[in-house]
């Protein structure tokens, strides 16, 4: 059922207030339905310089302490909870998540304010050891970790408010002001997100929040105020936006391809679940859902007919709708495109266990077998709800075949063998490795990031605030 715009007012948020955006009209839709749930217009390049202006004030004045900061975005991770079923609504309407997935976002933010609380409350540098040195011996020496200034946050459609999070977050907790650019298919989420920050105590001018497009976004990056870019997208935007930065520093989270490893000892009572889950919800739009599973060849018939069966009972469509585990696409375009390669891939000589025809903007839960490294289903990243199983007879060649794909992002491996475990775990060519997991694994505390093109730097509160922040040396000679 469609909602009217009141219900979710498109604006930008800058300063404290929130205003109408003076670029071009921005209409957000039901991703289901494909009807307005919001209408406005996107931030105007004039628009974005106010907010770097507005941030660099704010830098420039000094952030809240360390404590203060901590208390802000645990008072954010409490009035969230508070709100979590309005939250959840505005994150249905937009990206077409069920409840499930809202849930869990909603869920996955609190963790990771309160995470971020901790490092604000825990941000410090090290004592160097000058003494060791030559005619040091009465030198004393200590790093501090200092914040970078303006970070420009442009964040994906698929994580609306959790990695919106992973980057708003960690930059305040360090000391940093931030410029936040959402998803113009789900900018609604962010500033329901901006707000909750804000009525927290964060003060006005740390955080603007700006709907656009292309164009505001490549004048923020151009804006040599902007310190640090955290990027959630493609390789190729990723790339286009590395080269426009120069020296300044990065964070990107990129594309993959995303295997699975079913070994010829592996759990298949505890792996085929994960892996269904981890093919299917979110329609696959997540850049570490499981594209391929690698299955030991003595066990794929049996892998094959029970994976099969499982996703056969997946229930897909309506994602209000109770029991819905695979929803729309974020748009019917991108649904249009992920039907194109299937049935590309079936005339390429593919067979179809499970799906069937599009419908709008959903695409039913997809299981090819006998793919080949030509087709795209194989050789590029799908983001949609298409799971093919590909055999192997050797560990080795299962290592061969995820690193022999440009992207590194994580793998999942289903064994009980310790040596096996280890082997893996060094050889394969990814950021995360997830031992009798699937490739989506993830917790919020832990370092999340890829090699190659899948970007580099590393999300996690942690993590994140070492990124944005930098060391400064502090030398004493009594």
């Amino acid at each position: 059922m469609a909602v009217t715009n009141s219900t979710f007012p498109l604006t930008c948020l800058h300063d404290g207030t929130e205003n109408a955006g003076q670029g071009r009209p921005l209409t957000v839709l039901d991703k289901y339905t494909l009807t307005p749930v919001a209408e406005g217009a996107e931030a105007s390049v004039d628009q974005m310089t106010a907010m770097i202006d507005s941030a660099q004030r704010a830098f420039t004045g000094g952030a809240p302490g360390a404590y203060e900061r901590g208390e802000i975005l645990d008072r954010a991770a409490h009035l969230l909870a508070q709100r979590a079923e309005e939250m959840m609504t505005t994150i249905m309407a937009e990206s077409g998540f069920t409840a499930s997935d809202a849930r869990g976002e909603v869920t996955r933010c609190q963790q990771t304010l309160r995470l971020s609380a901790e490092e604000a409350r825990n941000l410090r540098g090290e004592v160097v050891p000058l003494a060791g040195a030559p005619g040091q011996g009465r030198r004393m020496g200590f790093t501090l970790r200092v914040p970078l200034g303006v970070v420009l946050a442009v964040t994906p459609f698929n994580s609306p408010l959790n990695t919106v999070c992973h980057k708003v977050a960690p930059a305040f907790a360090a000391g940093n002001a931030v410029v936040l650019k959402p998803a113009s298919a789900t900018p609604l989420t962010a500033l329901a997100l901006g707000r909750v920050l804000l009525e927290a105590g964060m003060p006005p001018g740390f955080l603007s929040v700006m709907p656009g497009g292309a164009e505001v976004t490549q004048a923020a990056i151009a804006d040599s105020r902007v310190r640090f870019i955290a990027f959630t997208g493609s390789t190729g935007v990723g790339r286009a936006i590395q080269q426009a930065a120069g020296l300044r520093r990065t964070q990107m989270e990129l594309g993959s391809i995303a295997f699975t490893i079913l070994a010829d000892d592996a759990d298949l009572d505890r792996a085929l679940p994960k892996i269904t889950g981890a093919g299917y919800r979110k329609a696959g739009q997540v850049c570490t859902s499981v594209q391929v599973v690698l299955v030991q060849r003595v066990r794929l018939e049996e892998a094959t007919d029970r994976l099969t069966a499982a996703v056969h009972a997946v229930h897909y469509g309506d994602p209000r709708m109770a029991g819905t585990v695979t929803g729309p696409l974020i748009s019917e375009r991108e649904a249009a495109r992920v039907d194109t390669w299937i049935e590309e891939a079936l005339s390429q000589g593919a067979t179809r266990l499970a799906g069937g025809k599009r419908k709008g903007a959903v695409v039913p839960p997809t299981l090819l077998t006998d793919i080949t490294p030509d087709m795209r289903v194989l050789s590029e990243e799908v983001f949609g709800p298409v799971v093919s199983l590909l055999p192997f007879d050797t560990i080795e060649e299962a290592v061969s075949r995820v690193n022999a794909t440009p992207y590194g992002l994580a793998t999942g491996v289903f064994t009980n063998r310790l040596d096996s475990a280890f082997d893996l775990a060094r050889s394969l060519e990814v950021g995360g490795v997830h031992i009798n997991e699937t490739s989506s694994s993830r917790v919020d505390l832990m370092p999340y990031g890829g090699s190659k093109d899948s970007g580099f730097g590393r999300e996690g509160p942690r993590y994140a605030v070492e990124e944005m922040t930098e060391q400064r040396i502090v030398t004493i000679t009594p």
